[in-house]
């Protein structure tokens, strides 16, 4: 076989595929209707907004709690010597 017929071959085949790929898949999705629903229903958006009020929530939280280890570490850290028990006699 001529090398050349196989080069125009090789061509028409890959120009085909490539105009031919994306519209079969077009047409396919087409028939299959997946393109059709797009839309989130209403109660799952509502219930992500009630997610996110909460996780903000649980946020402010856990940086109160932070603040609050970090003045009892500063607090701590500013004694000289740890308060001892005095015996009575």
């Amino acid at each position: 076989m001529d090398p050349s017929v196989v080069i125009v071959v090789a061509i028409v085949f890959g120009v085909l595929g490539t105009v031919c790929f994306p519209l079969a898949r077009a047409l396919a999705r087409r028939i299959e209707g997946r393109s059709v629903q797009t839309a989130v229903p209403a109660d799952v958006t509502e219930r992500l907004d009630r997610i996110e009020r909460a996780v903000e929530t649980v946020a402010l939280e856990v940086e109160r709690i932070s603040e609050g280890q970090r003045f009892v570490t500063k607090l701590m850290a500013g004694r000289s010597e740890p308060a001892r028990l005095t015996e009575r006699t």
